[in-house]
């Protein structure tokens, strides 16, 4: 963090001084406090705006403004504890922000796959449910006094570059898969209580268009992204409109960079026009750490430290994670920048969700989550879960002759090679806390057979040579090797972007070294966020089979071992395109077009709208089996319903306005599927369907309009039901950011299987 902000942690922060190791003392409204006891805003059968109304009218000017920052202040006369918002819970309970502590009865927590690779599970259901684990355990940590109820997760950008150093957080390329990513996960941090009670408050991030943070000297407090209208409408702004209408979420942060010469934080169009007037956001907006001084300091957006604090609150930030509207925001009222109205405003957002988490209740122990505490963390069942999605996560990306799975008796002795292939926190990627407990690749292999271990690189940079000798010996002498080969936060990670696609250094003359000394079987194992163009690895005919485990978390290696011995059968697919590196020399990370530009030879972004040459495309895996479908159900057309408001309305012959159509009139047309498992071995299979618009003015690409994961046994059948919904699924965006209904014959594509549906107009 930057010295100003630094500063005002060491001087200000309190969110732990009143945080004892035997449990947490009410937040506010002590029964035991007498004075407290007859305050309206501690009245529990009072209607939530009007306990925010009361509260807020009890405080001085100075008291709201230091309420407005992340470690907010104490208020002992109205009997109100000090609060650390920033939290985190990307995949696990993090001790990344200061709201967070790791020790004494909580010395960790359930450590889950790295997002990418849960991502890749493609699993709606496994989403919700490690978010419902990871709400457990940040419930019982605030009930021990080690953690907060304000998680700034899940991130939700769109991975629109493979370089991006920050890919690894986030539900990977697709706008779809990155939507219902964010609601499953945000549903399942925030619980399905009563009313509007929360079990804790989740956080999309970073709202919008943010996929650079250090590349090529240009960083993300400095870069204006350029989007069009119909790339926000289209890619960029979908995640985060469902975090809101779908997931219901609690908060939303902004971003350092700017879109289209405005930093984000203080545009009242992305904020108080969309966030919370269009999508109706039920919650606070919160800055990403010191954007507020980063939009004066570093961008010169504003002349002055208050006028950056005036236009962010106007706009419509409620809090800000960093000092400047606790240092400004005075000034700035006293300049008639900014009134004590729009304080209460945002003032009022922030209350508001603390009170729906129960914050001012009284007893916590009373609260329906009270009573989880040390015994609720680390449970076996939540390190299970962890190992379930390490298993779902894994890709399986080529089996030369099915030299997968290994066979105990027949590969005894197994080399384990690579610098990732004994590690421990490389596992679970950034943004997360300290694990229950590592099983490593090599600690998971070795429970299936002999190992020859070795390194072959000191670390991921594999800057020298010197070990690929012994690394050679040991794959002579075994039966077949495992080369688990990769990345770490060294190499990708917040603030450092990627500058190319190869493996480090020379970690591809040690796998190529390797395969070629081995006598059995070969299989290269990449342990990484971003991909990786491992095309020599695919040419080689002595490397058999590749995988793709991302970062897996804690049970990682356990999960690994599994699938290489066939214990389990792989049904992964990738979350993003892998590219071959020459795509990378030819598309600056600044460019945020997604669509290709021929008169440049720009070649487009992500499986939508790039058709040049890939390493392994969106949405590939392998199996262990052999599944077929067939398509036992379909609608065949659908017709559109004009808004009766809107009968007298030009409509084209080519489309319909989506907000012309009347959507609660357009049913959702089901689509089912026989899935049928024709192999060897039960597996899981996932179902991904494409819709894909009439031929004419609008695109050609197909895009991902839904997915199921379905597990079938060997030999049977499984029958799958896909909804598709004409708004939802058939609508395209034009240039102008307006969203169409086009009429005529949309082509779905349901795994192998084409069918074509007619779109007409009603009325």
């Amino acid at each position: 963090m930057r010295s100003l902000f630094l500063l005002f942690l060491l001087v200000s922060f309190n969110g732990f001084l009143f945080w004892g190791s035997e449990g947490r003392v009410p937040f506010a409204c002590d029964p035991k406090n007498a004075i407290t006891r007859g305050f309206k805003f501690c009245r529990v059968n009072v209607a939530t705006h009007a306990r925010v109304q009361d509260l807020i009218g009890r405080l001085t000017l100075q008291e709201k403004i230091r309420l407005l920052v992340n470690n907010a202040i104490a208020i002992p006369r109205l009997g109100i504890q000090g609060y650390e918002w920033w939290s985190e819970a990307l995949h696990g309970v993090s001790n990344v922000g200061p709201g967070t502590k790791f020790g004494g009865a909580f010395p960790a927590a359930t450590s889950f796959p790295q997002v990418i690779s849960t991502a890749a599970s493609f699993n709606q259901s496994l989403w919700n449910q490690i978010g419902r684990v990871v709400s457990d355990e940040a419930r019982a940590m605030y009930n021990g006094g080690m953690a907060g109820l304000t998680y700034w997760s899940p991130n939700v950008n769109i991975f629109r570059d493979p370089r991006w150093g920050r890919g690894q957080e986030t539900p990977g390329e697709d706008p779809v898969l990155a939507g219902k990513y964010a609601a499953s996960y945000v549903h399942g941090l925030q619980g399905d209580g009563a009313g509007n009670r929360l079990k804790v408050a989740a956080c999309c991030k970073h709202y919008t268009a943010y996929d650079l943070d250090n590349w090529n000297r240009i960083d993300r407090f400095h870069f204006n992204a350029m989007v069009s209208k119909q790339d926000l409408e289209e890619t960029y702004n979908v995640p985060f409109k469902a975090c809101v209408l779908d997931g219901k979420v609690a908060s939303v942060m902004c971003s350092y960079n700017q879109v289209n010469g405005k930093p984000t934080c203080a545009d009242p169009d992305l904020l108080r026009h969309t966030i919370r007037g269009q999508w109706r956001l039920n919650g606070y907006i919160v800055s990403d750490c010191d954007s507020v001084q980063v939009l004066h300091e570093r961008q010169h957006y504003t002349k002055t430290p208050e006028e950056a604090v005036a236009n962010s609150i106007r706009a419509g930030l409620d809090l800000d994670c960093g000092p400047y509207l606790a240092v400004y925001t005075e000034g700035a009222i006293r300049n008639k920048l900014l009134s004590e109205d729009d304080v209460n405003r945002a003032l009022a957002n922030l209350i508001t969700v603390q009170m729906r988490l129960g914050m001012y209740d009284g007893d916590p122990s009373a609260h329906p989550y009270g009573r989880l505490g040390p015994k609720d963390v680390c449970t076996p069942a939540h390190q299970d879960l962890a190992l379930q999605a390490a298993r779902q996560s894994i890709v399986l990306l080529q089996n030369n002759g099915n030299a997968l799975p290994l066979s105990p008796t027949r590969h005894r002795t197994v080399a384990v090679i690579g610098p990732n292939s004994d590690v421990t926190v490389t596992m679970i990627g950034n943004y997360a806390g300290v694990a229950c407990g590592y099983t490593t690749p090599l600690q998971g292999i070795t429970r299936y057979v002999r190992t020859i271990h070795q390194a072959g690189c000191v670390d991921v940079s594999c800057g020298g040579n010197q070990l690929f000798g012994a690394a050679e010996d040991a794959a002579r002498q075994a039966d077949a090797t495992v080369l688990v080969m990769g990345l770490d936060q060294s190499i990708e990670a917040e603030a450092r972007d990627r500058d190319g696609l190869f493996l480090p250094g020379l970690q591809q003359e040690l796998v190529s070294r390797v395969a070629l000394a081995s006598n059995g079987p070969v299989v290269l194992v990449l342990m990484c966020g971003g991909p990786a163009d491992v095309s020599f690895a695919k040419n080689d005919p002595k490397i058999s089979a590749i995988l793709w485990v991302g970062y897996p978390g804690q049970a990682g290696g356990a999960a690994l071992a599994e699938v290489l011995f066939g214990t389990t059968n792989p049904g992964g697919r990738l979350p993003m395109t892998w590219y071959p590196h020459e795509y990378v020399t030819k598309v600056p990370m600044t460019t945020m077009d997604m669509r290709p530009n021929p008169a440049t030879g720009y070649p487009g972004r992500t499986y939508r709208f790039y058709k040049g040459p890939v390493v392994f495309p969106f949405g590939y895996g392998l199996s262990y089996t052999r599944f077929t479908h067939t398509l036992a159900q379909a609608p065949k057309e659908v017709s559109l319903t004009r808004l009766q408001a809107l009968t007298n309305s030009t409509i084209t012959n080519q489309a319909m306005r989506l907000s012309h159509v009347d959507c609660n009139k357009a049913p959702e047309l089901g689509f089912h599927i026989d899935v049928k498992n024709e192999g060897p071995m039960d597996g899981a299979h996932t179902l991904l369907v494409y819709s894909k618009p009439p031929s004419g003015k609008w695109s050609e690409t197909k895009r991902l309009v839904g997915f199921h994961r379905v597990h079938v046994p060997s030999g049977s059948k499984e029958r799958v039901k896909i909804g598709v919904h004409a708004c939802d699924h058939l609508s395209v965006v034009d240039m102008f950011g307006i969203r169409r209904i086009p009429f005529g014959e949309h082509e779905l594509h349901i795994g192998d299987v084409k069918h074509s549906l007619s779109v007409q107009q009603l009325n």
